[in-house]
């Protein structure tokens, strides 16, 4: 059936019009439709008694939008407005999001929460394998494996989810895994939908900076900041959602990158300010020595804080787990190390395909171990419970470790 046919399908017999049991007016931009005996709209003027005008208030505040009256005496009106009209105000179940709730239990507990910063499911994988409790997926290392690109803003909010949803499958159920927001990619209402995106796709948390668009990753360049007013704005937006929407829980984490664009105190009283709109943790990057990082940990008591070791060279020290659990932060990323580990390893196994024409097998696993890591053992436990001819063969692997 083509669709010019099903439109046609759609439309009432012209003997049920003619009878008079439905009336259908047509104009310009608007299609009315009012069936004889159907549930007329609520009144949308209020009654006139103090009391009755409280009942009208409690009843139909739902009704929100402004319908404009129609030519007849009756507004426009029909079963799709009355389901949709004020759909935004209708009250809705929020889902359960247990990795937030299990890394709320972790920032809660004793002890530094350690994540290593994964670009893709395979890597996510690995680190929960390795025994971490948390990982964290990257926007700078996102960026590089997907696109290929730096992280200067080119890569989109469709684009992080979509790979978001790939690292929050590849790991187990509840695992936490904290999701880089960029910039909320636009302003507070861009910031509220990626909020409510990032608890779908299964992130237990979103980091989220305060830099105008486009931005630049940390540690280089160019980097600017919205106006304190705006910054905020969009914390608590983001905040809002996570209390309100209909995705359930996820931890803000809010970022602040006033140290390179204007200055520390700058930074610390963004700081402040996002702990007091509600954000669940706090991050300032490129702190440029031990007593900033100390300074920072003393803002919004109680309230985690985040620190990044920017492998290779970056503004901000070095330090061990336990230096920096000493100081006051509640959470460490390692932003490159899978990601430039990974680069090294193909360029090295590149040049010597290029120059010996075969890699060196002593730096690879084997295709035995391989197939572990990508989880071929559990697929064919999992084949053989369907296998209709009781001939599934299962392999005598043993499963990989830590899972």
């Amino acid at each position: 059936m083509s669709l010019a046919d099903a439109r046609a399908g759609a439309r009432p017999p012209a003997s049920l019009a003619a009878s008079g049991r439905a009336s259908v007016a047509q104009t310009p931009r608007r299609v009315s439709v009012a069936a004889r005996g159907a549930r007329r709209p609520p009144r949308l003027d209020a009654p006139r008694s103090p009391a009755s005008r409280r009942g009208f208030r409690a009843r139909d505040a739902r009704f929100r939008p402004v319908v404009r009256a129609s030519a007849s005496s009756d507004p426009p009106w029909s079963d799709y407005d009355s389901r949709h009209a004020s759909r935004s105000r209708w009250p809705r179940e929020r889902r359960a999001n247990l990795p937030a709730q299990n890394l709320r239990q972790l920032l809660a507990a004793p002890g530094i929460i350690q994540t290593p910063c994964a670009h893709d499911a395979l890597s996510a994988a690995l680190i929960e394998r390795a025994g971490f409790n948390a990982g964290f997926m990257s926007g700078f290392c996102v960026s590089a494996a997907r696109l290929a690109m730096p992280d200067a803003g080119l890569i989109s909010y469709g684009e992080m989810e979509d790979v978001g949803r790939h690292v929050c499958e590849a790991v187990s159920p509840g695992f936490p895994f904290i999701g880089d927001a960029d910039d909320g990619y636009g302003n507070a209402m861009n910031a509220k939908r990626t909020a409510r995106g990032y608890a779908r796709a299964g992130f237990a948390g979103m980091l989220m900076e305060d830099q105008v668009a486009p931005k630049a990753c940390g540690h280089t360049r160019n980097r600017r900041v919205l106006p304190r007013n705006d910054a905020v704005a969009r914390v608590k937006a983001a905040c809002d959602e996570r209390d309100e929407g209909p995705a359930g829980d996820i931890c803000i984490f809010a970022r602040s990158d006033a140290r390179s664009a204007e200055s520390l105190d700058e930074a610390l009283w963004r700081a402040a300010a996002f702990a007091d709109v509600g954000a669940d943790a706090l991050f300032i990057d490129a702190l440029r020595s031990r007593e900033e990082m100390e300074q920072f940990c003393k803002i919004a008591p109680g309230v985690p804080k985040m620190a990044n070791m920017l492998e290779g060279g970056g503004s901000t020290p070095i330090c061990t787990p336990r230096e920096l659990e000493e100081m006051g932060f509640k959470v460490v990323a390692y932003p490159l190390s899978l990601l430039a580990t990974t680069a090294r390893a193909m360029e090295n196994a590149l040049r010597e395909i290029r120059d010996d024409g075969y890699p060196d097998e002593r730096s690879m696993p084997s295709f035995e171990e391989l197939k572990r890591i990508v989880g071929f053992p559990e697929y064919y436990v999992d084949e053989a419970r369907y296998d209709t001819t009781h001939k599934a063969h299962v392999p005598n692997i043993p499963p990989p470790t830590n899972r």
